[in-house]
């Protein structure tokens, strides 16, 4: 083989800590075992084709000599024309083995590579390339291999159930459509279109992961809408009119006359404490405990209320309105999206109360969602 001259190569971790592997003593490596370990190897690192074919030369280079350490020392130039790259990307991709510690280099003098010969002809050492580390980290590529399977395996897993969900949705949003168009669904869609835009597909190299539990929470709202419009408001439950209920000595405070009829507060299905906690960390700050129930949240909204400068009418209106939970809900979104704003130094919610109030009535409108806010919020903090 030519010997050709390389310069001179600096010293790398990598090139030492592959000097310190060594063979078990009185070991012999044959090239197949060495071949089979390349391409464990190639598969546990996702080698690229180029680093693949100059790593296969290499091996098929080595002589079986019954040596303490597997050196190689094949010319560039025969690299180049066994693998077809060019000059370049073979000194790329040799740089590239030893950082990635497969082989590491025992230089000459003169940096050339070379055997060494006896008197009788017998090669006794060699300079060139050691490919020890590729042999004795073969353990090493049985489990990195196991590992990439396994997470192969959870992918497939975790696209299959967003895949499930993703129809359950779709079906469920039909059949309300269908059954009872008079169910307003503006927000379920909308929550919807937004995770089919951040969604990967199989191809691409996202995490299915990320959105999987937010297209599980989705199902579970729209199916619950479903069965609440399927039981025609019965399960619905309402707020009492009775002398000292909540919401009446809520509306003694606000300003002008309150009617005696009252509206039904919406079901809470789509805001379950869980996921109010975990849209809202603020909420472990300001608030002492666990939140694990719709009356912590409840008495957490209504201990806030004034922290975030909402009026006790305001908070009147939005109870009267949207029921008592759903409005201490708004509270926490509302106490959550300004400590937000202060943190990000935007600045943009002045008047977190005014804020505060002006949700309430969008929300009464139908014209606003605290389901399709707290599941924006959640996935930001998940992103």
């Amino acid at each position: 083989m030519e010997m050709v001259q390389t310069g001179g190569r600096p010293l790398t971790r990598a090139a030492l800590a592959g000097q310190r592997r060594a063979l078990e003593d009185g070991r012999t490596v044959t090239r197949k075992e060495l071949s089979a370990s390349a391409r464990e190897a190639a598969k546990a690192l996702a080698l690229r084709p180029s680093l693949r074919l100059v790593l296969s030369e290499l091996v098929a280079a080595w002589g079986e000599q019954e040596w303490s350490r597997l050196i190689v020392w094949p010319s560039n130039d025969y690299l180049v024309s066994r693998t077809g790259l060019s000059e370049r990307a073979v000194r790329y991709a040799l740089r590239d083995l030893v950082s990635l510690e497969l082989v590491t280099p025992k230089d000459s003098a003169n940096g050339k590579r070379y055997a060494i010969r006896a008197r009788d002809g017998t090669i006794v050492d060699a300079f060139g390339f050691d490919l020890t580390p590729l042999y004795v980290r073969r353990g090493e590529w049985a489990l990195a291999i196991q590992a990439r399977a396994e997470a192969r395996e959870r992918r497939r897993r975790a696209f299959d159930l967003m895949t499930v969900h993703r129809r359950a949705v779709a079906e469920a949003l039909q059949a309300l459509a269908s059954r009872h168009p008079e169910t307003p669904v503006a927000d379920l869609v909308t929550v919807q279109a937004s995770l089919d835009a951040s969604s990967p597909d199989r191809r691409s190299a996202g995490d299915p992961e990320l959105v999987v539990e937010a297209w599980g929470e989705l199902r579970q709202m729209v199916e619950e809408r479903f069965y609440a419009a399927g039981c025609d408001g019965k399960s619905r439950r309402h707020i009492e009119t009775e002398k000292g209920s909540l919401s009446e000595s809520w509306s003694k405070d606000s300003p002008g006359t309150v009617g005696t009829a009252r509206h039904a507060e919406w079901p809470a299905a789509g805001l379950p404490p869980a996921l109010v906690v975990e849209a809202c960390p603020t909420l472990r700050d300001l608030v002492r405990g666990e939140i694990r129930e719709e009356h912590e949240v409840l008495d957490a909204g209504r201990g806030l209320r004034a922290s975030i400068g909402a009026h006790q009418s305001a908070w009147a209106e939005a109870c009267q309105a949207l029921g008592p939970y759903r409005a201490a809900v708004l509270v926490l979104i509302v106490a959550q999206l300004h400590d937000d704003d202060v943190s990000s130094g935007r600045d943009r919610i002045r008047n977190p109360g005014g804020y505060f109030r002006r949700l309430a009535r969008l929300c009464a409108e139908g014209r606003y969602s605290p389901e399709t806010e707290l599941l924006a919020m959640r996935r930001r903090r998940l992103t």
